[in-house]
């Protein structure tokens, strides 16, 4: 049966041109949400925005928005954009991210900086911009984390790191924020075929038992697909999620169970 239950909210979306973030724009648009979708890609952003207009119901429209989230001023004219079009906000879904996999002795300083600055700061920017229009409308955030946050995940420290200080943020938030009506929670995807996966490469000049360590975090069930992981999103964003803030729901086939 299909859900009108975001029906007149308006929701931010980055990383939306592809994997899990285009299917949370098409997931909320398909819900009746007015979705702003950002991503810094501008060649896919187009397809993706209308994809989820094409599914969008109850009111629901997908507005585009190019933007480098890592940079603060682009981060603020996202969050306005939203504004100025609808004249309020009530849900922020922090998507957009990058992983580069190498051995940590061999990560340049330059590859550490620029994923802590998508991952981590962008979502800070992301954060602090929206908050003020999320108290007024008792909103909520829903910030990526992953599984990467709780268990070793090799050859990816600085993703690792940016994710693990994503879910410490969280909390922060959800506390901090508790009596303004705000709810902050993480999604925690593992095992995930997305367009942060699809470029990964571990290192050619793996041994055996360094295979083994890449087995070690992939699902027994087999790879879930970002629309998976776009439902929990949904849910956390609407009223369904309303008695749950500062937790990290894990969405990975079971691979860490």
């Amino acid at each position: 049966m299909p859900l009108e239950r975001l029906s007149e909210h308006t929701v931010i979306v980055t990383g939306a041109a592809s994997g899990i973030g285009r299917a949370t724009a098409r997931r909320l648009a398909a819900e009746g949400a007015r979705v702003l979708a950002s991503d810094v890609n501008g060649d896919a952003l187009p397809d993706s925005v209308a994809e989820a207009n094409a599914t969008a119901t109850a009111g629901g429209e997908v507005v585009g928005h190019i933007a480098d989230i890592s940079d603060e001023h682009q981060a603020a004219a996202t969050v306005e954009a939203a504004i100025d079009r609808w004249g309020r906000l009530d849900g922020l879904c922090n998507i957009a991210g990058m992983l580069r996999t190498v051995r940590t002795h061999e990560c340049d300083l330059d590859t550490w900086n620029r994923i802590l600055d998508v991952n981590l700061t962008g979502t800070f920017l992301m954060c602090r911009s929206a908050l003020p229009h999320l108290m007024t409308s008792s909103g909520a955030i829903v910030n990526a984390a992953s599984t990467s946050t709780f268990f070793g995940h090799p050859w990816m420290a600085a993703y690792a790191a940016s994710k693990g200080a994503i879910a410490s943020f969280t909390q922060t938030l959800a506390v901090e924020y508790c009596k303004e009506g705000v709810r902050v929670n993480n999604i925690a995807p593992g095992s995930v075929t997305s367009g942060i996966t699809d470029n990964v490469a571990f290192p050619d000049d793996l041994t055996k038992d360094e295979g083994k360590l890449v087995r070690r975090i992939m699902s027994p069930t087999g790879f879930g697909s970002p629309d998976d992981v776009a439902g929990v999103v949904a849910m956390l964003v609407s009223a369904d999620g309303r008695h749950i803030t500062g937790e990290t729901i894990r969405i990975d086939g079971g691979t860490h169970a």
